[in-house]
Parts: C-alpha cells; structure tokens; sequence
C-alpha cells in the first residue's frame, strides 16, 4: 500500500482500472459500496433545491421567512462541518468501515426524520443529521477506498466517489421531478435519500475493514487476509512490506509534528513550507465556493424561477440541464488536468465564471427593468379583499401607474399573468394559496419568485455556460491541489484546514444567498459573486503555483524557495529554468 497521497488518473490508469476490476470484481465491489457515500453527498446537495419549493406550498411559514429557508438548506452544511471532524476521530479511533456505517445509520434517521417533519423546525433538525452523515461518510469513504485499492488504479477508484458525488446531484434532480405530482411531494424527494444509505449499509457489513488500519492497530493476520483477496499470491508480501514501513514513518512525523491537533496546528503554522502551502490550498478552496456555485446547486429552480419561470415542473426540468452539465464537467477535468495543469485550468475557469456572472447579472437586471405592468382592472378582477393592500394603498393613478410585476414582488405580493399574454398588464394579489389556485384556475400563471420575461430563456443558457466553465476547473482543481501542495507528514493537517475552509466558505454563501437577492436583486447578487471571483482570480494568480508532473519533494522544495506569481524561483546566484514551459512558478 504505497502511501504518499492521492494517485490522479489518467486513461492509462483507468484503462488499468478496467482490465483489473474484471479479473478481480471484488476491488470493484468495494470501491462502488463505499462510494455510495459520494452518491449522499450529491443527493443531498441537490435534492433540497427542489423540495424547498413544494415546502414553501405546505409551510407558509417557511414561504414568507427567507432566513427559514437558507437556514433548512444550510443546516445540512453546518452539519457537514461537524461530521467531517467527527468523521475523521472516529475512523482512526473505532475504524474506517464502522464509522462509513455510523454514517450511514446517521443519514437514515435523518432522512426519516425530513420525510415525517410536522413543522419547519423538524426539518431543521433532519437536515442537520443528514448534514452529520455526509460529513462522515465525505471524510471516511474516499479514505477506505485509497487505503484498500491497488496502488496503480488508486487514483481511478478515488475519483469514482467524485463521479458519483455529480451523479448524485443528477439524480436528484431526476428524483424531484419524477414527485412532482406525487401526494407529499417534497416528503418522498427527501425521504427516499434514506434508501441508499441503507443499501451501503447492507453492502458494507460484507466487506472487511480498510487494511492499513487492521495494520496500525496490531492486526497483522487480518491485514494480510484482506490484502490476499485485493492482490495477486505474489503481490501480497511486497504490499505487507510497504504497509509496515508506512506506518512506521507516519509513527516517525508524528513524533515530529506531535500528536495532539493544537500541537500539529502550532508546528503546522511556524513551518514557512507549510504556511506558503496553506496561502495556495485555502485560497483556491474558498474561492470554489465564493464564485456561488452552491447557490446553483441549493437555489437553482427557485433562480429559474428567478428568471421567469413560474411552472415548479419547469424549474426543476430546467434546472436537471445545469445537473447534468456539472456531471460532464467533472468527466472533463479527469481528461484535461494532467494535461494543462491545475493553474492555467483554473485561471481559464476562473475567466469563464466571470464573464457569464457579468453576463447572468445584466439578463436579470434587463428582465427586471422589463417586468409587465400592473393593471388596476386585472387586480380588481379577483376581488377588492384578494388585491394587494400595498398596491391599493397606492392612493394616486400616477404612483400606481408606476407598478410593475417587480414591484408587487417587493411588497411580498404576488403577481397573476394577463390571460392573454404573460407579457401584458397582469394583478397585483395578496399572496396566498387561495388566490394562487383562483389565478390557476382561470388557466393563468401565478408568479412568486420572479416575473414574466422574454430574457428568461438567456438566463437559463447562462446559468448552463457557467457550470460548463465552472465544473472542469474549479470544480475539482482545488481538491488536487490540496493533495499535492503540502509535506507529506503536514498532508492531513493542511488538507483539514483547506477543507474547513471550504466548508465554513459553502455555509456563508447558502446562508446569505436569499437575504441577498432581497437585497440587491438576482442580478445585483450575480454581479457580487463576479466581483468576488475577480479578486479570488487575482489571489490565485499572486499565492497558488503550478504543480504540474511535479514529485512531491519538488513541490516542497518549490514552497521552501519561494515562488513569483509570473516567473521563476527566487533563488539567489543561480538561475532556475521554468518547469513544463509554464510562465507561472514551478
């Protein structure tokens, strides 16, 4: 088992992956149970995007609270935080496959707990132990897989579980619109997360625990039973031979580094290498989740409906496009990465993300600025108690003549299209069920979210135009870059910063995202996340090098000499030639 970080693939690896995996399923069998793990984690990013629609229906509460819903969506974040760190304790202390099963039993409850919530808060409480599984199981399972996979297609088996991550984001989507018209609606979207939490279950309970920590726990006999069914009769003693000289140097850089985590992040921080390591691999981990693409993943039919579409079906139909796109994008990187590199891939991301925000946040001002008018005859049609009192306190024609569809959205109101076109002068009501379904039911559109527009369709293929220069780049760049930047004895510590970072990065931005649009309006919240990603582009030119083909012990000895953003390293009476022709440092 020849430690010393993730293995990336290539197509010779996966080609090798192949060829092994037929004439041993067993290796295949493993990585895919405990890559259900991956699956959660995507199911449960996508799924609530759709749900929180149907829930806004049966909770007025969550409805007219925008705080209620980022924090259901974010709850489940929070609990990642704390799961990822639970994760990781109980995998060294009790084992890989016991706390991959803890996950699991943790995910199921919650689950249950989302399908049968009574009231909002309920499903505050599911979502944070949803949140707790996927922690768990994001931190053990790709650990299991690496440690109980052959060294030469590691690196094709641990990026299934990022496959599988995008495929569960995908399915959801799928899942939410099959319920669409189901009685319970968002109970079964959230509900059915519990099924393949209990498949990895069952499917766990027949593998055996990881071998590298039967190892390091004295169980060398059944270390070397679990290997004998992973390699060849000749390969095992080789392996054996690896796995005992990895744990005694992991024993070593601990008694280097310490033992305690105070004591690793004080060592941590005082190593130059260390601190030049952190600048790179928080910075690109932070601004995965600055540029907005979780708003996208936990808000994107409601953004559809952002953008004109009224239609739950239609917003989630819609919203099954950019699901799809993220999943071709993660296909993507795996063939281009090693390739370009990880810098240049990110900065060309970086520059597209950019480019579409701008382009996201001028549709949306233009179709704001563009909004249908409110008449005065469609709004008294329903009723003089259904008008919108806001609208009707309007005491002068001129004041409103000047309300528009976006107007009446501002005053928590909602908007019923003109019979004859969507696009004509439309009523301005009260929002509530009983006017929705007498709007519905003179077979007219009932707007929530956002107004009628003939941009509305620009948004959409925007919105899929920056998941395509999203995904491939910053989509899973940062996580290579994290495997490859640090020493290898500080690898875990400076992996566990980056990725709370991230995620602490993820809860800011689920949680402010509604209160935003409040605020600023999609496009004034689109044009923020570009500003953003222009400063997070200039961080990532100044602090992050390229890695590139690079051994580790270069990368570490690039970090110790320091490197400039546009040129080569900073050594003194010698000239350093620039590694792979890039201009950036090597």
């Amino acid at each position: 088992m020849a430690e010393g970080g993730p293995v990336k693939p290539d197509k010779t690896e996966f080609t090798e992956c192949w060829r092994t995996s037929w004439k041993t399923p067993y290796i295949m069998r493993l990585a895919l149970s405990a890559g259900i793990g991956g699956l959660l984690f995507g199911y449960d990013t996508g799924v609530i995007s759709g749900a929180l629609l149907y829930m806004r229906e049966d909770f007025e509460s969550i409805d007219k609270n925008t705080w209620l819903q980022e924090t259901i969506v974010s709850m489940a974040v929070a609990g990642a935080i704390v799961g990822a760190a639970l994760g990781g304790f109980l995998s060294d202390s009790l084992g890989r496959k016991k706390s991959i099963l803890g996950a699991d039993i943790v995910f199921f409850a919650g689950a249950i707990v989302m399908a049968a919530a009574p009231n909002p808060w309920v499903i505050v409480i599911g979502r944070l132990l949803v949140g707790l599984g996927v922690g768990m199981a994001s931190m053990t399972a790709p650990l299991y897989i690496s440690e109980a996979s052959p060294a030469r297609i590691r690196g094709a088996l641990v990026s299934t579980n990022g496959l599988l991550i995008t495929g569960g984001q995908f399915m959801a989507y799928v899942i939410n619109l099959a319920f669409t018209k189901a009685p319970g609606t968002w109970r079964w979207m959230l509900g059915v997360a519990g099924l393949p939490a209990l498949i990895q279950f069952v499917l766990m309970m027949s593998l055996p625990e990881s071998p590298r920590w039967l190892y390091s726990r004295d169980k060398v006999d059944e270390a070397k039973s679990t290997l004998e069914k992973i390699y060849s009769p000749e390969e095992v003693e080789e392996e054996m031979a690896l796995l005992k000289a990895s744990i005694e140097s992991e024993k070593a850089d601990e008694a280097a580094i310490g033992e305690t985590m105070l004591t690793k992040l004080k060592n941590a921080f005082k190593n130059p290498v260390v601190r030049r390591g952190l600048y790179a691999g928080v910075t690109v981990q932070v601004a995965q989740q600055f540029v907005g693409i979780n708003t996208v993943m936990y808000y994107s039919p409601t953004i559809v409906q952002f953008a004109g579409f009224a239609s739950k079906s239609v917003a989630l139909s819609l919203s099954l496009i950019t699901a799809g796109l993220n999943a071709f994008g993660s296909i993507v990187s795996m063939l281009f990465v090693d390739r370009y590199g990880r810098k240049r891939l990110m900065i060309i991301s970086m520059a597209g993300i950019i480019f579409f925000l701008i382009f996201l946040s001028v549709v949306f001002i233009e179709a704001s600025s563009h909004a249908p008018k409110v008449g005065s005859i469609e709004s008294v049609h329903f009723g003089v108690n259904s008008t919108c009192s806001a609208y009707a306190g309007a005491t002068s024609s001129a004041a409103a003549g000047k309300w528009s569809c976006m107007t009446c959205l501002k005053a928590k109101c909602g908007f019923c299209s003109n019979k004859a076109s969507e696009y004509h002068p439309g009523a301005c009501l009260v929002d509530s069920k009983h006017n929705r379904d007498l709007c519905l039911g003179e077979d007219r559109m009932f707007f929530e979210q956002g107004c009628p527009s003939k941009f509305g369709i620009l948004a959409v293929v925007f919105l899929g135009l920056y998941i395509v220069s999203y995904s491939p780049g910053m989509g899973t760049v940062p996580w290579i870059v994290n495997s490859e930047i640090y020493p290898l004895k500080y690898r875990g510590v400076g992996g566990g910063i980056a990725a709370v970072a991230n995620w602490v990065s993820n809860l800011i931005v689920s949680e402010s995202y509604l209160t935003l649009t409040e605020h600023l309006g999609p496009g004034g919240t689109f044009f923020l996340f570009a500003g953003v990603s222009t400063l997070s582009l200039c961080l990532i030119i100044w602090f992050v090098p390229e890695t590139k083909g690079l051994p580790f012990e270069e990368v570490e000895k690039m970090l110790a000499e320091g490197y400039r953003p546009c040129g080569g390293r900073k050594v003194k009476g010698e000239k350093v030639e620039k590694v792979n022709g890039d201009d950036n440092a090597a």
